[in-house]
């Protein structure tokens, strides 16, 4: 016995004497020490030469002979240890890449209450590699390291609350969590704060808050805050408004591949708003972020092809990116893929497809598409002819303040297509279409005076938008 001690306390003033000299960057001398140690044994000793191995610190680096050091602390029930071989599994470093093993040492160390341990196997089950996915064991553990103080841990456990995965939903122990994890400094977890702050997500809402927990995350890199943090500094939400603040992190954020930030970025360059305008510009940023299926950038990236503004005009590809916008729902392209149907612009003439997309974007209230409808119906084009049909549309349109419609539904009125014959009605309706600004309306506006339909007849009054029908085309042709 008395032996064994001595060997203990041999071991230990090695591995005492490794450690300083590892702190005094003295590797080499560190090495040999913690070698000594090691070979008799001692985990601490064992541990720390297999990181001098991985780091490459005082011994040429080897992955292999560091899994050999940790591997022998690991058995003798080191947690550090355990949990770095589990690493080592889980990147393939010294060893064959093996999920399951991974969790087979983290589990070890977990229970031993290593908390980086804690988190990686919590993590494990939140993705299910190397064991079965379980978003209630991913919370169990992730709340025991976050109880220890592990930030990683308190982020996860955030968004776990956050998104009601393993845990019930719960804004306010959402933000709790972020929160701790924010004030250790992990980026994302400030980002994620910013959001609770910006929107009132269980902390009071509060814009100037929010800005300083983005600004804090942008300044790590994180993409979504420099992305949040432009888009406060363009619209004066909780700082000062100003477009070259804001064009200056939606760049930092575009540069790191951040779809969102590529479309602002893009439509800053447009129209010249914090920085000088340059169309080429434009569609390059328009579309990087189109290319990562952002609707609004593939709406703009097709409205620059189709007018051949920065890119030569095309309406083939102006085509192509508003179908991509209109199959992810986007309303306006899927009434340019309407019109394009409609028109043969870039694709066939096909009035049957004109109409189904017309539909798409009419139910989802664009008011041009419903008045496409409207004349869809009334005069049977791609569908049967349908009067009520047409009113239907029509009058969905024009209450939007669609001028077109509304000089329809007028028409409608009229001549009692669809609806029961009235003048006064009709009357009524072409004024509005005539003050905002359809020459048609106006023109039909005028015919009600001179010819006193649903209006007192007055000659002046016919005269006038008559003129006024005159004026609108003309300005319209030369704008065009």
């Amino acid at each position: 016995m008395a032996v064994l001690v001595c060997v203990c306390q041999a071991s230990f003033a090695q591995t005492d004497k490794g450690i300083e000299y590892y702190n005094n960057k003295d590797y080499v001398n560190a090495v040999k020490c913690f070698r000594q140690a090691a070979e008799q044994g001692d985990t601490v000793a064992q541990h720390k030469l297999a990181n001098c191995y991985y780091y490459g610190q005082g011994v040429a680096k080897d992955f292999q002979e560091s899994v050999k050091w940790n591997r022998k602390a690991a058995e003798q029930g080191y947690a550090v240890a355990q949990y770095n071989l589990g690493y080592a599994y889980y990147k393939g470093e010294g060893v064959t890449k093996s999920a399951t093993e991974a969790v087979k040492w983290y589990r070890k160390a977990a229970e031993q209450g290593c908390a980086v341990a804690q988190y990686k196997l919590g993590y494990a089950y939140y993705k299910g590699e190397g064991v079965t996915k379980s978003a209630t064991e991913a919370v169990k553990w992730y709340r025991k390291a976050a109880d220890q103080g592990d930030a990683a841990a308190q982020n996860n456990l955030g968004y776990a609350y956050d998104k009601g995965e393993g845990v019930t939903k719960s804004a306010t122990e959402a933000a709790k969590w972020y929160r701790k994890a924010a004030e250790q400094g992990v980026a994302s977890a400030q980002y994620n704060l910013g959001v609770c702050c910006e929107y009132g997500l269980g902390v009071t809402k509060d814009a100037t808050e929010a800005v300083k927990w983005y600004r804090k995350a942008a300044e790590q890199g994180n993409a979504g805050a420099q992305y949040n943090l432009g888009l406060c500094c363009e619209y004066g939400r909780g700082v000062a408004k100003g477009a070259t603040e804001a064009v200056k992190w939606y760049k930092k954020s575009a540069e790191q591949g951040n779809a969102d930030a590529q479309y602002s970025l893009g439509w800053c360059y447009y129209y010249g708003k914090g920085i000088a305008k340059n169309l080429h510009e434009a569609v390059n940023w328009y579309k990087k972020s189109a290319e990562q299926d952002n609707s609004d950038a593939q709406f703009q990236l097709g409205n620059c092809y189709a007018w051949g503004k920065g890119v030569g005009k095309d309406l083939r590809e102006a085509f192509t990116w508003y179908m991509k916008a209109a199959e992810q729902n986007d309303e306006r392209a899927q009434r340019n893929v309407g019109i394009c149907y409609y028109s043969g612009y870039g694709v066939a003439k096909n009035s049957e497809r004109a109409f189904a997309w017309f539909l798409k974007a009419a139910e989802q209230g664009d008011a041009y598409s419903q008045n496409n409808l409207g004349q869809a119906y009334l005069n049977g084009d791609g569908v049967e002819k349908s009067y009520p049909l047409a009113v239907k549309w029509f009058r969905k349109a024009a209450v939007q303040g669609n001028a077109d419609a509304e000089c329809s539904l007028a028409y409608c009125y009229f001549n009692g297509y669809g609806v029961q014959k009235n003048y006064q009605v009709a009357a009524k309706w072409f004024r509005k279409s005539a003050s905002h600004g359809s020459p048609q309306g106006q023109r039909n506006l005028a015919m009600c005076y001179q010819y006193g339909r649903g209006v007192p007849k007055d000659q002046a009054k016919a005269r006038y938008w008559y003129q006024k029908a005159n004026e609108t085309e003309n300005a319209q042709n030369e704008e065009e």
